[in-house]
């Protein structure tokens, strides 16, 4: 029987419009972990482990008895993993960073339920066109940048800046549906 009712250890409104666009129902319960990385720790690895640890942390946290899952998105651009933005200066030079370039931004979903744990991963290219400084900063005064990995979120005012991704258009949002439909019937 597939999984209808999930706990999503994220309080993400995209990820979780995501899986209801899956068909499945999530319980929001957002868990706070350490973020830091770990010294030399390559990108696939750092975005892996973080959404087991959301994950696992959010199965330990419930006492529901449903599958949980969670997640984390990182940009990557030239051997540099950016994170969340702290300021509005942060997210101007992300964005400034990013631009004419090709970045990849990774999406770990992790899904935990009694013994059984599984991670997957999505890794997207994205083609930015060159930037205006100016629109830049309209968009960082905006404040959308503020809770989004690399500063943007593609379903957003950023959006127009992107010229071509190759990947999971999900996956950039935080939750790739492919990857983590396959974990779900894993689950079942």
């Amino acid at each position: 029987m597939p999984i209808q009712q999930i706990i999503l250890a994220s309080a993400s409104p995209r990820r979780k419009d995501l899986l209801k666009q899956m068909g499945v129902s999530p319980i929001c319960m957002p868990v706070d972990i350490d973020e830091s990385r770990e010294l030399n720790e390559k990108p696939s690895v750092y975005c892996q482990r973080l959404a087991l640890e959301k994950a696992q942390m959010g199965w330990n946290r419930s006492n529901l008895q449903l599958p949980v899952i969670g997640s984390d998105t990182i940009v990557v651009i030239n051997k540099e993993i950016l994170g969340k933005p702290k300021t509005q200066q942060d997210a101007f030079e992300m964005l400034m960073k990013l631009s004419n370039q090709v970045h990849q931004v990774h999406t770990a979903v992790a899904m935990v339920f009694n013994i059984k744990v599984k991670v997957v991963e999505s890794i997207s290219d994205v083609f930015f066109d060159r930037l205006d400084k100016d629109d830049v900063l309209t968009y960082v005064e905006s404040n959308e940048p503020m809770d989004k990995a690399g500063s943007y979120g593609i379903q957003g005012y950023a959006s127009r800046w992107i010229k071509h991704i190759s990947g999971s258009y999900s996956g950039i949002m935080g939750l790739p549906i492919y990857e983590t439909s396959k974990l779900l019937r894993e689950f079942e």
